[in-house]
C-alpha cells in the first residue's frame, strides 16, 4: 500500500527496513495461555522520505496504548544513564547560568530520573509525562510532574498558567511522538525567548553504521538525522544552534535549539555534524535502499551461533528484558527453546514473558542458579556496566556474547 511521510506528507517510495510483523517491543505478557492467545503483531518496516529525509514507520500504533499506567520502561534502573542525567543537569546549569528564578521542563520526564537533579540544586522544575506509573514515581521524589502527551494544545495549558521555560530536556523521545510536527511545535509555544530547548535522540547516522537495526520498533516513529531534523525545527519556529556528538545509546546527538528570533550564533560542531551526514550518503536513497542486506548478515551470523550452541548442549541465556532486544530476538526468529530464560533488573518485566519469543524473564540473581553456559547482552549500548555487573559468570567459565554490529564471543 502506499505511504506518505508523517512529516510533509511526500510519498514514500525507499525502503530502509521491513522487519516482518512483530508485537510491540514493550508489551510483556503474563506468563498464561491465555495472554499469549491474545497476543497482536503488527508490521514494523521503516521508510525514508526522499524531500525532507525522515526515516519513518509506515504503521503508526497508537501512543495511549503503549504509555500506558502500565509503561514498563523506567529510566533510573540504569545507573549510566542516571550519571549522564547528573552531568546535564551540572553543564546546563553552568551554562545558562541557571538558578532559583529559573524554570526547567523535561518532556518524557519518566521517574524523575534527570529532573531531581536540578531540585537538587534549587532549580524549578516541571515534568511532563504521559505514563501515570513513571509520574507517581517522580512526584516520590520530590519531582512535579503533568500526566500528558506533550504538543502545542499541552504548551499552550502550560503557558497560560504562568510557566515558560530557561530550558527545556527532551531525551529519547523525539522518536517516540507520531505527529512529530505537532511536539516540536509545542517547544517553540513554551520557550522563554531567550530560552533554549535540548533534545537527545539515537542518531541515525549511527544506527545504520552499527547495523543497530532493534533499534527500530513501534514505539519509534522515527529515525532521526540532524539534517531531518533541522528541517522539521525551522518548520516549527526552531533554529539549531549547538550539536553534540553523545555515546549513548550506541551513538545520539544532544542538538541544542532556539526560538528562530535567537540571537546565539551557529557552532563549529553543527557544521562538523552537517558534513559528516552527507560524507556518508545521508542525502542519497542508494545509501538507505542497501541497508535490508546488512540486517539480514547479522540475523544469519547470530542464528549459526544458536545452533552451534545447541549442537553443543551449551545453555544460552540473555540479560536485558530491553525494547532493542524484543525486537532483535523477533527479527532473528528466535523461539524460547533457543534461549532458556533472560535476567532484567526491572521487577515490572520480572515473573513476565517477552514478547513474540515468549521467553520468561528472571531477577538478575537467578544466574547464579541456572549457571548459562552463554549470556545474550541485548542492550548492547550498556555492556561495559553488565558486563562488571555481572563478572560471577566466569566462575562457571560463562561468556558474553553481542551480537552487533557482528557477534562476537568473550
Amino acid at each position: 500500500m502506499p505511504y506518505n511521510c508523517r512529516f510533509c506528507s511526500t510519498p514514500l517510495t525507499t525502503v530502509v527496513a521491513d522487519l516482518g510483523s512483530t508485537p510491540w517491543s514493550n508489551s510483556f505478557l503474563e506468563p498464561t495461555e491465555e495472554a499469549i492467545a491474545r497476543e497482536r503483531s503488527f508490521p514494523l518496516k521503516a521508510m525514508v522520505c526522499s524531500e525532507c529525509l525522515l526515516v519513518q514507520t509506515t504503521e503508526t500504533v497508537p501512543a495511549d496504548e503503549i504509555f500506558t499506567d502500565g509503561y514498563a520502561y523506567l529510566s533510573s534502573f540504569s545507573t549510566s544513564w542516571l550519571e549522564h542525567a547528573r552531568r546535564y543537569a551540572e553543564t546546563m546549569t553552568e551554562r545558562f547560568g541557571l538558578g532559583n528564578a529559573s524554570q526547567v521542563v523535561e518532556i518524557a520526564s519518566n521517574d524523575g530520573y534527570l529532573l531531581q537533579y536540578f531540585v537538587a540544586k534549587g532549580v524549578p522544575v516541571l515534568g511532563v509525562e504521559p505514563a501515570a506509573n513513571a509520574a507517581r514515581i517522580a512526584e516520590d521524589r520530590n519531582v512535579p510532574t503533568e500526566v500528558a502527551f506533550f504538543g502545542r494544545e499541552t504548551a499552550t495549558a502550560l503557558v497560560n498558567r504562568g510557566i515558560r521555560a530557561d530550558l527545556t530536556a527532551a531525551n529519547n523521545v523525539l522518536a517516540h511522538v507520531p505527529d512529530i510536527a505537532d511536539f516540536v511545535g509545542g517547544f517553540a509555544i513554551l520557550l522563554k525567548p531567550d530560552g533554549v530547548a535540548t533534545f537527545e535522540f539515537p542518531h541515525l547516522l549511527r544506527l545504520m553504521e552499527g547495523v543497530q537495526f532493534d533499534t527500530i520498533y513501534h514505539e519509534h516513529y522515527s529515525y532521526l538525522s540532524l539534517a531531518a531534523v533541522e528541517r522539521i525545527f525551522e518548520n516549527a519556529g526552531l533554529k539549531v544552534f549547538d550539536v553534540e556528538e553523545l555515546t549513548t545509546h550506541g551513538g545520539s546527538l544532544r542538538v541544542f535549539a532556539q526560538l528562530a528570533s535567537g540571537a546565539r550564533e551557529a557552532t563549529e560542531r553543527l557544521a562538523a555534524v552537517r558534513e559528516k551526514e552527507a560524507a556518508a550518503g545521508l542525502m542519497r536513497m542508494e545509501t538507505y535502499a542497501a541497508f535490508d542486506d546488512r540486517i539480514a548478515a547479522v540475523c544469519k551470523g547470530f542464528q549459526e551461533f544458536l545452533a552451534r550452541a545447541k549442537a553443543e548442549g551449551k545453555t544460552v541465556a540473555a540479560y536485558g528484558a530491553a525494547a532493542k532486544g524484543n525486537t532483535f530476538l523477533n527479527v532473528c526468529g528466535v523461539k524460547p527453546g533457543d534461549i532458556a530464560f533472560a535476567v532484567d533488573r526491572n521487577d515490572l518485566k520480572q515473573g513476565k514473558l517477552l514478547p513474540g519469543t515468549h521467553i520468561p524473564v528472571h531477577a538478575p540473581a537467578h544466574l547464579q542458579v541456572a549457571k548459562p553456559d552463554y549470556l545474550v547482552i541485548l542492550p548492547w549500548n550498556l555492556t561495559t556496566e553488565i558486563v562488571a555487573d555481572n563478572a560471577a559468570i566466569r566462575d562457571w567459565d560463562g561468556q558474553f556474547v553481542v551480537a552487533i554490529p557482528e557477534l562476537k564471543i568473550f
